[in-house]
């Protein structure tokens, strides 16, 4: 499919991610979501020195949580921590889609004509945020208790929307991955298998060097370098994952073994235009094909990647048998196992072929574009071509991004 550069075409010229921490107890607990945000941006902006930082448009930083260290418009926080006072920047949020979110605010300006370079990131640190409950939200912990009295009554899902005591956007999305195994029918088997699956492949990608390619390393305030995930678990097994009691709902079958983890981290990447690209003599990563967004009842926000998948494929001119790799962000085992069924994604071939969030993380705001980079990596080494990034995201959304592999 691969086309001569055209000026108005989006590009990746460099892209990266921290290694991502477990929430309140691993390795970045003491870095402050900005901090990690500066260092991995400056880790891209230094591997293409072609770039001038003055010809930069924006910094577009996705958070999924704005507030507190995150607040204050943490993007212009983070220019100025990076020593450049004349760049501009905007926090955005579209919880867990918020990186993929700045990346396609890019790229809808490259093709617009205003501007040819940007910096596109996200960060989370969800060791130093406030949860949901103590911040402010004493609606959430009385919809979650309801809605778990309700499921162990055996009387099915309570719907907080019934009753006007929480907002949609505040269901737990524990809860609605338990209400999309239930009206999707994914077992708990399926969920633990595909776990296994994650957590396997994860461990193999770090052993034979894949994640180091798209993983820069972050120094502590002590000094320490921090340069491999915390969460992947090589040893983990089938009778393990089948020993986890559910964390939602009695009877249920989400476990802390088939969901993904809390967590730390950061990623960024640098977009501009083929025509800057051709000039400065870059070689770009990846084109942006197209992207996508859709909505959906939050009780099922789990599949999100389904319509927005579709919307992004069909502006693209593409179907899913033309990809060579998607990847689905892994919240839950059973809303990736559901979107994928629904997509007609084949999963040996095709799906998360080196581990996904259940085993490396999900860092809510940077994982958008830590999907990008992994799938850039996969591609490259697959030799392949096209590929798709999709999520689905808090609140019900989904989101996704086609990209065509150039080098």
């Amino acid at each position: 499919m691969s086309q001569a550069l055209r000026d108005d075409d989006a590009v990746i010229v460099s892209i990266a991610r921290t290694p991502i921490g477990r929430a309140r107890k691993g390795a970045l607990v003491d870095v402050r979501g900005d901090e990690l945000a500066r260092q991995v941006i400056a880790a891209v902006l230094e591997r293409v020195p072609e770039v001038a930082v003055d010809d930069i448009e924006d910094l577009m930083l996705g958070t999924a949580d704005p507030a507190g260290e995150q607040g204050f418009n943490m993007a212009r926080v983070v220019a100025t921590l990076l020593g450049h006072d004349g760049l501009p920047g905007t926090t955005v949020n579209r919880f867990c889609a918020s990186s993929i979110q700045t990346t396609r605010m890019a790229f809808h300006a490259i093709r617009a004509g205003e501007g040819d370079a940007y910096l596109v990131a996200g960060t989370e640190s969800t060791s130093r945020s406030a949860p949901p409950s103590s911040a402010g939200n004493p609606a959430f912990d009385e919809a979650a208790a309801r809605t778990a009295e309700s499921m162990r009554a055996g009387n099915g899902w309570h719907d907080p929307r019934l009753d006007g005591t929480v907002p949609d956007a505040y269901i737990m999305m524990g809860h609605t991955a338990e209400y999309v195994a239930r009206v999707t029918g994914v077992t708990r088997g399926e969920q633990d298998a595909f776990a296994l699956r994650s957590q396997l492949a994860a461990a193999r990608s770090w052993e034979d060097g894949f994640f180091a390619r798209e993983v820069v390393p972050v120094t502590l305030p002590d000094g320490t370098v921090v340069d491999r995930d915390d969460s992947v678990r090589a040893g983990t097994t089938l009778e393990g994952l089948a020993e986890l009691e559910p964390v939602f709902a009695v009877g249920g079958t989400v476990t802390a073994g088939n969901a993904c983890p809390l967590n730390d981290g950061a990623s960024a990447a640098v977009v501009v235009s083929g025509r800057y690209a051709k000039e400065r003599g870059l070689e770009p990563l990846a084109r942006i094909l197209s992207t996508g967004v859709s909505a959906l009842s939050p009780e099922v926000m789990g599949l999100g990647p389904v319509e927005s998948s579709r919307r992004a494929l069909a502006r693209a001119g593409l179907g899913i048998a033309d990809l060579d790799i998607v990847e689905i962000n892994e919240a839950f085992a059973v809303q990736v196992i559901a979107s994928a069924r629904e997509l007609g994604i084949d999963e040996e071939r095709q799906l998360n072929p080196f581990g996904g969030s259940i085993a490396i993380g999900h860092p809510f705001g940077a994982t958008g574009v830590r999907l990008i980079g992994t799938l850039l990596n996969g591609l490259r080494t697959r030799d392949a071509s096209l590929g798709m990034a999709t999520l689905c995201v808090g609140g019900g959304q989904g989101m996704a991004i086609v990209l065509e592999r150039l080098s």
